[in-house]
């Protein structure tokens, strides 16, 4: 199998566990999960999730993969006064720099993103996480 089956299968798997979460907290939610150059492998748009989340949801995981950290740890650091304002308006405006996106890990190297859009933050983040978490 080759390195992008297996990405794919694990992508269903996390996808899965995300759309569980979801369902659980009664969350409309899309799900996107790239490969470690930022391009998609995943996306899974569950029904009524908010159509903005489309595009947030594509790029949370792309930010998580590009640079190589959760979004979350971006917020400070993008504000007005910190040392990466303008971040959020990199690379064509596809930074995204709150919660909700986090590297795809496996025996210490980075092999993709995840991202999760439709409620709050700390919502997309607990999705996010449960996705993660079958690894």
């Amino acid at each position: 199998m080759t390195t992008t089956g297996k990405l794919l299968d694990l992508a269903k798997k996390m996808a899965d566990a995300a759309a569980v979460k979801a369902i659980e907290i009664d969350v409309p939610m899309v799900i996107a999960i790239c490969d470690k150059h930022g391009n998609p492998v995943l996306f899974n748009r569950m029904e009524d999730s908010l159509l903005a989340s489309i595009d947030i949801a594509t790029n949370k995981a792309y930010t998580a993969a590009a640079l190589k950290g959760s979004t979350d740890q971006f917020a400070d650091v993008a504000k007005e006064a910190g040392s990466l304002f303008g971040l959020a308006s990199c690379d064509k405006g596809r930074m995204v720099v709150f919660g909700g996106g986090f590297p795809i890990i496996m025996d210490g190297e980075i092999i993709g993103g995840i991202g999760v859009s439709g409620g709050s933050v700390e919502e997309d983040m607990t999705v996010a996480k449960a996705g993660l978490a079958i690894l």
